[in-house]
């Protein structure tokens, strides 16, 4: 029963779940590349195909396997299934640590991404245990506690690989995505089902559900998001030193400046949860959309890196607005007994994004220039805003 204070701690212990998952996750970035050069033998000239296959492999059996995770969680169990994604992230991490060649890691991505569904399945888990006027508050705060960790982590990363070496990072993350499946086991229920609740295998089909109209939209927009959310990945560093004019201390202070926005996303969300519950998830959509589409836009013009900074916080507090409105619409949408297969979904559309990013954001700022991935990025945001302003619907 969503009651009282239960569904309060359930979404305390996920909240400082996904802040250990997320933290864990973006650790490993900063020194990936070295791991492989001077752990692992890869030459100066590999280096970058490797990193880039490496880095990708696990998004795309993520991609592959989410939907498939999201529909076990709905007939078996979302808790089950949280506690399967956390545990074997958990034992991906200690493989990590002990790896002798590229190819051995690279096909502990490969496991990897078939552990994945974390985060879909925590999802499941808030908006099937949340009262519903709660809802947007709730899925602000998770997205909050996601992209807090998404700042800790690299930051923590960087620090641990230097106290305690490369090797030892990677066992830490695994303890601590190892700690999120005890906190799960120990802490939070399996959420409550309605009478008749257990899905058929027709309602459970992904084509069925694609056939909903605001679902197909919601999808295809969470790839799009994503999509521009990391287009900036492979650009970001040469951008900041063309700002300053110099390369030194230059991987400390890019990290720093895309942090920005990460810091900000995790003010605004619950502001955002907040804002969407009392007006129309689409028009916080629609808005939010907007707004980081002009912020991308402007983050073209500046030649002062102290502006640039100040327009990538900017950023941040509108891109907080997105994700969570589109998980709210997609939960408003769906009965609760197939949260765990569109949660799966959600969480497929993005890794799609995912990977699609990095690699039009390389592109356009190898053979048009760098301004010009932020030109093309808010484009994109700002045209994803009119589609959603002037085809919004009665479902959000």
């Amino acid at each position: 029963m969503r009651t009282g204070r239960s569904w309060k701690v359930v979404l305390a212990v996920l909240t400082c779940s996904v802040v250990l998952m997320s933290a864990s996750y973006t650790m490993l970035i900063p020194f990936l590349p070295l791991y492989l050069m001077q752990e692992l033998g890869v030459s100066k000239a590999d280096v970058n195909m490797w990193n880039g296959a490496i880095f990708s492999i696990a998004f795309l059996i993520g991609a592959i396997m989410a939907p498939i995770w999201g529909k076990i969680a709905d007939r078996k169990g979302r808790k089950m299934m949280a506690v399967r994604a956390s545990t074997g992230l958990a034992v991906t991490y200690f493989l990590g640590g002990i790896v002798t060649s590229p190819e051995q890691l690279f096909m502990v991505r490969v496991l990897q991404g078939f552990a994945a569904g974390l985060w879909a399945a925590e999802l499941a888990i808030v908006s099937a245990t949340v009262p519903a006027e709660k809802l947007g508050f709730s899925l602000g705060v998770m997205q909050a506690a996601l992209t807090s960790g998404g700042v800790i982590g690299p930051l923590l990363g960087g620090i641990l690989a230097e106290v305690f070496g490369m090797r030892a990072s990677f066992m830490i993350a695994g303890v601590a995505l190892f700690t999120i499946s005890l906190i799960i086991i120990f802490f939070v229920p399996e959420p409550p089902r309605e009478p008749g609740d257990i899905p058929n295998r027709r309602q459970t089909r992904q084509m069925d559900l694609l056939k909903e109209p605001v679902i197909r939209q919601m999808l295809i927009l969470a790839v799009l998001v994503q999509m521009v959310i990391l287009i900036l990945q492979p650009i970001i560093t040469l951008y900041v030193a063309q700002l300053r004019g110099s390369m030194d201390n230059i991987i400390l202070i890019a990290g720093a400046v895309f942090s920005l926005g990460g810091i900000a996303a995790s003010i605004a969300a619950p502001v955002w949860g907040r804002m969407g519950q009392k007006k129309s998830f689409g028009k916080t959509m629609y808005l939010a959309m907007g707004g980081a589409g002009i912020c991308m836009l402007i983050q073209s013009i500046p030649n002062s890196l102290v502006l640039f900074a100040i327009m990538q916080f900017a950023n941040g507090l509108f891109f907080a607005g997105i994700n969570p409105s589109i998980s709210a619409v997609l939960a408003n949408n769906t009965k609760s007994s197939v949260r765990g297969s569109i949660f799966g979904m959600f969480f497929s559309a993005q890794q799609l994004g995912s990977m699609a990013g990095p690699l039009l954001g390389g592109t356009v700022g190898t053979y048009w220039g760098l301004k010009d991935v932020f030109i093309v990025a808010g484009i994109i945001m700002i045209i994803t805003s009119a589609f959603v302003r002037f085809t919004r619907r009665e479902a959000y």
